[in-house]
């Protein structure tokens, strides 16, 4: 259990990271970062960045965001980025979209990238990363489709389509990377963050 003073904002009003935190024994607030995100990555996207860099710069800008407001506190920025091919793959727009994202990715191999960042007074003290990998077993259109027409809309405007913690699971044959990376924030990194930091006790 967390026994220390010090005050932690997570900066995500995501309840599965924030369900995340409160298992794992910390105090701490909920703050939603006012950040746009999709202005900040797209200078970056022009570019070619990687998953990996929006995921962190993401994860770093929801951090400052909010420890600008909160001095002295510890503050988390967390995202997740999904990649396929390399390249950072979107959410889809309609239920055709989402349809076809599965047809692409079924029998294939993905990642998904989970950044956090840890800022105190405007300056980020740490930052990282985890990947975890997913491979999709094959789907034909009638699983698809009645897959698609059980899950409630906050899954299938998702980034893959899924939650693992749902139904989301039957679309896979194979998972590498541990759970917390796959729900969003690298659980078992950012407490050795927070220790080393001082942040939480041992």
């Amino acid at each position: 259990m967390q026994k220390t003073a010090a005050k932690l904002i997570l900066a995500s009003t995501s309840p599965s990271r924030q369900a995340l935190m409160k298992n794992a024994g910390l105090a701490f607030a909920a703050m939603r970062p006012e950040v746009d995100e999709r202005a900040v990555e797209a200078p970056y996207l022009k570019i070619g960045a990687t998953p990996a860099f929006l995921a962190s710069l993401l994860a770093r800008e929801k951090a400052l965001a909010i420890s600008r407001k909160a001095p002295d506190a510890f503050v988390i920025g967390g995202d997740q980025v999904m990649a396929f091919a390399g390249k950072p793959w979107s959410k889809p727009e309609s239920r055709e979209e989402a349809k076809a994202h599965l047809r692409r990715l079924s029998s294939r191999t993905h990642e998904l990238i989970s950044a956090v960042s840890i800022a105190r007074n405007g300056d980020v003290l740490y930052a990282g990363s985890e990947t975890a990998t997913l491979h999709m077993r094959p789907l034909n259109d009638a699983f698809i489709d009645a897959y698609l027409a059980d899950i409630p809309d906050a899954v299938l405007f998702s980034s893959g389509t899924y939650q693992l913690e749902g139904a989301g699971v039957r679309l896979f044959s194979k998972i590498e990377g541990d759970f917390f990376t796959i729900l969003g924030l690298p659980m078992l990194m950012l407490l050795g963050a927070l220790r080393e930091l001082g942040a939480i006790d041992d």
